[in-house]
């Protein structure tokens, strides 16, 4: 009984036949305040879509400089293990698509003139179309070996 007399002062009946409390509002939410939630929960929900997506990317991205250098590698340590390299520069084109550019110069001569070897410089540039962008990197490194006669 208690109960429901606390609750008969609480509230009153208004010319519409809705209740008010004591303080004046009316039960529920106003289509404003609904509004207003909505365009907060869109907007958040917006924001954190284009967070994952753009990881989504990077992560894309990183995959695929990942899998470049460890052919960009290969071939370096395919060169490299060549013991008869001599200067030259060529291009090939693997059958994933990958294009390496390979150039092979020496360098230092004028600190080398007098000892029985030459320092080569191996530079291999590795290129490939990703969705429309073209991405490269480019693998750098020297070796030295006797002087062909």
């Amino acid at each position: 009984m208690k109960d429901q007399r606390t609750d008969k002062r609480m509230k009153f009946m208004t010319t519409a036949g809705r209740t008010r409390n004591l303080l004046g509002r009316k039960d529920g939410f106003t289509l404003l305040e609904v509004l207003v939630a909505f365009v907060l929960l869109a907007a958040t929900v917006t924001v954190i879509l284009q967070l994952f997506s753009s990881g989504i990317k990077a992560l894309s991205a990183s995959e695929d400089y990942a899998t470049a250098v460890v052919r960009a590698e290969s071939k370096m340590r395919e060169l490299l293990d060549n013991d008869q390299l001599s200067e030259k520069a060529w291009s090939e084109t693997s059958p994933e698509g990958y294009r390496f550019d390979i150039t092979i110069a020496q360098t230092y001569e004028t600190r080398t003139k007098d000892l029985p070897l030459k320092v080569l410089e191996i530079d291999v540039t590795m290129s490939w179309n990703k969705s429309g962008k073209n991405r490269s990197l480019t693998l750098n490194t020297m070796k030295t070996v006797k002087p062909q006669v």
